[in-house]
């Protein structure tokens, strides 16, 4: 029985050890976006070199999801993640002297977590994936300046290793970070200097994470909380609303039409490939048939917005202007009582953001015989 109760309190410890040890290695986050694989092959060489040291451990994940067999397993990270590691590198193509599409996309999503000054005192790095090299340094400077606003403390790679590679050949290496010459076919890319200077930074950077874990204020909680209660794509699942499928046209025009930053979207009762409640308020449906076919008007107006912004309706600033058009007789007055359904649903998926100028009227028809038609305006990023 003792000997049991031996075994018992030395596997306890020994689980307690290794949870204990744990908790002292920085967690380190390497976020990239990747075209083609070449950022992504340098982020499994940075998290090869940051774990190497046995200080920290390193996950892989993506600002977006990929159809590229090399990274559509990866799995993709959320803004409100961020503040829970202890360092972040980040990795990205450069796009024309400037980091990528994809990972400006996800960056500009970190507004709230700088109100909240959620990533202050965090280090950072970054790496990146070059065409012919041109621009990296300019690329590399705009990453530094994203993260500098943040106030994330910057790790450079300084001029580690560069005693050691091949200079016959042109290679990556920049003191602000290492990237690869992903275009120039004449060597495998990465080439074998390149990637051991991945994990050359990925070590220095496990050192530093590992140094300066616990010194600054991990605010997940109240960032979080800002960034689920803003981000309308949440919402909709939340609150179990669905948006129908963007209604083809019947005609020679578009569901809507950008110009500038203004959507214009036009809008009738169509559910389901038919009309909803048809015809004409108090002699072919009444109020309450009227204000559910208003409800799945502007569904399709809000399902033609998502559309609009490339299916990411945080991109909506401000909906500018509503107008309802009815299909009522000519003594009806109350046409302002079914526009509110409109108004309020608007509002309930936009929030502030969803309030509006506002006109409603009545016409003795509208197309297709639907008893509403609803047109509205609306500025986006």
């Amino acid at each position: 029985m003792k000997k049991l109760s031996t075994v018992f309190v030395f596997i306890l410890l020994l689980k307690i050890t290794t949870i204990m040890a744990q908790d002292n290695k920085a967690k380190i986050l390497v976020l990239i976006h990747s075209d083609n694989g070449g950022t992504y092959e340098l982020a499994k060489e940075l998290a090869s070199g940051i774990e190497s040291s046995k200080s920290a451990t390193a996950v892989i994940k993506q600002v977006k999801d990929s159809q590229n067999p090399k990274l559509k397993n990866i799995p993709v990270a959320s803004v409100d993640e961020l503040p829970s590691y202890d360092g972040i590198a980040f990795g990205s193509p450069v796009y024309f002297g400037n980091i990528s599409t994809g990972m400006s996309e996800f960056l500009s999503k970190t507004v709230n977590l700088w109100t909240n000054h959620a990533l202050e005192g965090m280090p950072a790095t970054v790496f990146m994936s070059a065409g012919s090299g041109a621009g990296k340094e300019l690329a590399l400077n705009a990453f530094w300046n994203t993260l500098a606003v943040h106030g994330m403390v910057l790790v450079s790679n300084g001029i580690r290793g560069t005693e050691g590679i091949n200079k016959t050949i042109p290679q990556g290496n920049t003191v602000l970070g290492v990237t690869s010459m992903a275009s120039l076919k004449d060597v495998e890319r990465p080439t074998k200097d390149e990637r051991a200077l991945a994990q050359l930074q990925g070590r220095n950077f496990a050192k530093t994470s590992l140094a300066l874990k616990g010194s600054f204020s991990k605010k997940l909680t109240t960032a979080a909380a800002v960034e689920k209660s803003d981000d309308i794509n949440a919402l909709l699942k939340q609150k179990n609303i669905t948006l129908p499928k963007v209604p083809q046209p019947a005609g020679n025009y578009k569901p809507y039409v950008r110009s500038g930053n203004l959507v214009f979207i036009n809008q009738v009762a169509l559910k389901e490939g038919k009309i909803l409640n048809p015809g004409k308020l108090g002699v072919d449906v009444n109020e309450e048939q009227v204000k559910e076919a208003t409800k799945a008007t502007m569904l399709n107006v809000i399902a033609v917005l998502k559309e609009a912004v490339g299916g990411d309706l945080n991109k909506v600033k401000q909906c500018v202007q509503l107008t309802g058009i009815f299909n009522t007789k000519d003594d009806y007055t109350k046409h302002a009582d079914l526009m509110n359904t409109a108004s309020d649903l608007t509002v309930e998926i936009l929030g502030e953001k969803g309030k509006h100028a506002r006109a409603t009227l009545g016409a003795s028809s509208i197309p297709v015989n639907s008893s509403v038609e609803i047109q509205a305006i609306f500025e986006v990023e």
